[in-house]
């Protein structure tokens, strides 16, 4: 057996057990086999029945990457069984160390393949903006990341939240929009659009670059999630999380 398929051994036995693992480092050394471990998992994934629902994007805001000591963003997969309706329960248990995020989402009218592309033909294939929560999750013990152990781990993506209120592009200024998040209805988070690469849509267009010519390129009805507008929050149970984001409204992610 390769390292990379041992690297995803062990991630999926972590997602599977609910019990976090070592970091998948002393194995896989460069976020080529980071993405190399996340597609042999995909393929699992989906062989099992779960379907691609869109992309996250991580290590998008700058305090972020600090913290992990990384220099560029990174990608994951969506999955549709992970999609949670605004305001409806989300299940601590299913999760193994989740945290909080508001963000920016776009939901795509038409296929990415190929590339390279540029802002204005990225920007033609989105149909529509909505507000967004993530809860990003780790399969690895306490957060350990390096970025080929992240990016392994399908970017540390957990599960996801849409607002149900979708906004035409021409109608926002997603740079300036600031963004607000609660708990319980005090304030733990802010922040705007220029903390996401300097722009939600610039994480789009190095997404649509990044996947285009892989084996699982954009496509029409997806959705992307690019990246947290502010920090980051660990949620308990009980918690109520609202996200509210200038030009997009507001959405919820309640856990039980």
């Amino acid at each position: 057996m390769d390292v990379r398929t041992q690297a995803a051994d062990r991630l999926l036995e972590a997602a599977k057990s609910g019990k976090p693992c070592p970091p998948v480092r002393d194995l896989i050394s460069t976020a080529g086999d980071g993405y190399a471990v996340q597609a042999i998992n995909t393929r699992r994934a989906l062989q099992e029945g779960r379907r691609i629902a869109g992309r996250k994007v991580g290590l998008t805001n700058a305090e972020t990457q600090r913290k992990f000591g990384i220099d560029q963003p990174d990608f994951g997969m969506l999955y549709h069984d992970r999609a949670h309706l605004d305001g409806r329960p989300i299940r601590l248990e299913s999760l193994l160390q989740p945290k909080v995020e508001a963000e920016v989402a776009f939901v795509l009218a038409r296929d990415l393949v190929g590339g390279p592309f540029n802002a204005a033909e990225v920007i033609r294939a989105v149909d529509f903006a909505l507000p967004a929560i993530e809860v990003a999750d780790s399969r690895i013990e306490d957060w350990d990341i390096t970025l080929p152990d992240t990016i392994a781990d399908n970017a540390s993506g957990g599960a996801f939240v849409l607002g149900n209120d979708p906004r035409n592009l021409r109608d926002l200024s997603l740079r300036d929009a600031a963004m607000t998040m609660t708990r319980n209805g005090e304030d733990v988070s802010s922040g705007s659009g220029a903390r996401c690469m300097g722009h939600p849509l610039n994480a789009l267009v190095w997404l649509a670059n990044a996947a285009g010519q892989g084996e699982y390129p954009l496509r029409a009805g997806e959705v992307v999630l690019t990246g947290a507008l502010g920090p980051i929050v660990v949620p308990a149970s009980g918690d109520v999380f609202e996200a509210r984001i200038d030009g997009l409204g507001s959405v919820r992610a309640a856990f039980a």
